[in-house]
Formats: C-alpha cells, sequence, structure tokens
C-alpha cells in the first residue's frame, strides 16, 4: 500500500481533530481496595468505580486484619465501613460515589481521604438510589479534625 498526498493530509488532518480530544479524555486512576471476600456490597462498588474508568485491584482481608488496616492509615473508628480503596495518597472508606472521589483527586487537599460512615442504603452499592436514604460524604483532615465534603439528601 503506497501513500499518497491525499491520504496524508487526510491522516495530518484527523490527528490533528483527535489531539484535542486525547489531551481532555479523563482517565480514572488506579485504586486498590481491601475487602471482605464474601461481602456483595463491596463487589457492586467495585464494579461501579470499574463501569467508571478506574483500575481496580483487589485484596481481600478479614476481621481484626482489615480494621487495624484502616486505623493505621488514618481513618477514624466512628467513620469506618465494609470496604476501604487507596488511590494516589488517599483512602477511600465505604460506598464513596464516583464523583466525590473525583473532586478530592481534582482538589488534592491535605487530607487522610473520605469517609462514608456505615452502610447507606442508596449509597453506590447499596440499593437502587431511587430509594437513597441520606448520608454525608466526609472529609478526614490529616490533622484528625473531619468536614462534610458533600452531603445526599434522602430519595
Amino acid at each position: 500500500m503506497t501513500m499518497t498526498r491525499r491520504s496524508m493530509m487526510a491522516g495530518t488532518a484527523s490527528l490533528a481533530l483527535a489531539l484535542p480530544l486525547a489531551a481532555t479524555a479523563k482517565t480514572a486512576p488506579a485504586i486498590h481496595v481491601l475487602k471482605d471476600p464474601d461481602c456483595g456490597c463491596c463487589t457492586a462498588w467495585i464494579e461501579i468505580l470499574q463501569r467508571e474508568g478506574f483500575a481496580v485491584t483487589t485484596e481481600t482481608s478479614l476481621g481484626t486484619a482489615l480494621f487495624r488496616h484502616k486505623l493505621d492509615r488514618g481513618i477514624p473508628p466512628e467513620l469506618t465501613s465494609c470496604h476501604t480503596g487507596e488511590v494516589e495518597g488517599y483512602m477511600i472508606e465505604g460506598h464513596v460515589p464516583v464523583a466525590d472521589i473525583r473532586r478530592l483527586l481534582d482538589e488534592r487537599p491535605d487530607a487522610v481521604g473520605l469517609a462514608v460512615p456505615g452502610m447507606p442504603y442508596g449509597s453506590p452499592g447499596m440499593g437502587p438510589e431511587a430509594k437513597r436514604e441520606a448520608y454525608d460524604v466526609i472529609l478526614i483532615r490529616r490533622n484528625g479534625k473531619t468536614e462534610i465534603f458533600a452531603g445526599y439528601e434522602a430519595a
């Protein structure tokens, strides 16, 4: 196959149009999740992350080992949930929505990470959002203080 001047010009034009799109494409980073091997809601949350483009790796952990992992990385006991993710130096505890993870990574606050304590119904991986109960996403600062990062009203 020989390249003609016309095909070369068309290829160059296509490349010129594609480059701005490639530059603005948002790729999600890798996230490593520790979870109980038998937890279905953890798996559902992981599937949501994968659908949103995150490269997810998982590791099974049980009971006190999983709880110790959370505490050692700065998650207060009262903010724990069923699974823990680590992404770009931040901890993601529980059923945190993807939009909040992306916002955290965009804003880069001096923080341990985000937590959705407990397992609120209708949070990602915990049932239909249309029947969601109200919950908050908590930002855990490195100094131990917490604040509401995002709030979700009941549906």
